[in-house]
């Protein structure tokens, strides 16, 4: 299960644009999931998440 950790988002916003699929950017101006798929967008959105806030 895809998740992002909140206190550790920045909403830098780059997980939607490397995994529009799966993250969505959320009203309090953080990312958030809006639909758990495993493709390989997910992996690559986790590694370049520059606060590590996203794990499955």
């Amino acid at each position: 299960m895809v998740k992002v950790d909140k206190e550790k988002c920045i909403g830098c916003g780059l997980c939607t644009e490397l995994c529009p699929e799966v993250f969505e950017m959320q009203c309090d101006g953080k990312s958030g999931v809006k639909k758990d798929k495993n493709i390989p967008c997910v992996k690559n959105a986790i590694a370049s998440c520059p606060v590590n806030a996203i794990s499955e």
